[in-house]
C-alpha cells in the first residue's frame, strides 16, 4: 500500500511539473522566494497594527513569530528525521521532470506549505472580524506551494502534509493567543 502511494506521488508530481512552460519559468522561479512576497508581509504587519491597540497587536505579533520559529524547526527537524530525498535530487525520478531548482536539504515536509499556511491561516483568524476580504490571502500560500511542483523540488505529499501541519499550527497557534495572551492584555490595558 505505501508503495502504491509513493507512486501515485511520483507520477502526480510528473504530471503538474511537466504542465510547465519556459515562458513561465522565470514567474515560478521568483514566485517561490519570500522577497518578492515583502508587500503582502507589510499588508499583513499594517493590518495587525490597524486592527488592534498597539499592545494586542504587538502580542499577536509576538505569537506569530513563535509560531513561525516553531512551524520552521518543526519542519527542519521532520526533514532530518525522515530524509526523503527531492525529486531534483531523486535519480528515479529526476530525469523525468523538469527541474528549475536544486535545493539539496530533504523533502519531506514542504517548510514553504508549512509557513506560508500557518502564517496565513493565523491571520485570517485573528483579523478575520475587521477585515472581511482576508481571504483572499490565501493566494500567497497557493502560489507558493504550485511553485515547488514546477520548480521540481516537492512532491505533492510534501506539499499537503506541509500545508496541514500549517493548519494545524495556525490553530493551536491562534488558540493559545485567544486564550492565554489576549485575555491578559485586555485586562492590563491602562
Amino acid at each position: 500500500m505505501w508503495d502504491l502511494l509513493l507512486e501515485w506521488d511520483q507520477k502526480i508530481l510528473i504530471f503538474f511539473n511537466n504542465l510547465g512552460a519556459d515562458p513561465y519559468d522565470t514567474f515560478w522561479q521568483t514566485v517561490t522566494k519570500y522577497p518578492p512576497w515583502i508587500p503582502l508581509f507589510l499588508l499583513f504587519l499594517t493590518l495587525i497594527l490597524k486592527s488592534r491597540p498597539w499592545r494586542e497587536a504587538l502580542g499577536l505579533l509576538f505569537v506569530l513569530g513563535i509560531m513561525v520559529l516553531f512551524v520552521e524547526t518543526f519542519s527542519n527537524l521532520t526533514k532530518l528525521f525522515f530524509e526523503r530525498l527531492r525529486p531534483n535530487n531523486d535519480e528515479a525520478i529526476k530525469s523525468l521532470i523538469r527541474v528549475l531548482a536544486n535545493p539539496s536539504s530533504y523533502s519531506f515536509f514542504s517548510g514553504h506549505a508549512a509557513m506560508s499556511f500557518s502564517v496565513t491561516t493565523f491571520l485570517y483568524f485573528s483579523l478575520r472580524q475587521r477585515f472581511r476580504w482576508i481571504w483572499i490571502c490565501y493566494i500567497w500560500p497557493l502560489f507558493f506551494i504550485a511553485s515547488r511542483i514546477y520548480l521540481g523540488v516537492h512532491y505533492p505529499s510534501d506539499i499537503l502534509v506541509g500545508a496541514l501541519f500549517g493548519l494545524l499550527s495556525a490553530w493551536i497557534f491562534q488558540a493559545l493567543h485567544s486564550n492565554l495572551i489576549l485575555p491578559y492584555l485586555k485586562s492590563n490595558r491602562p
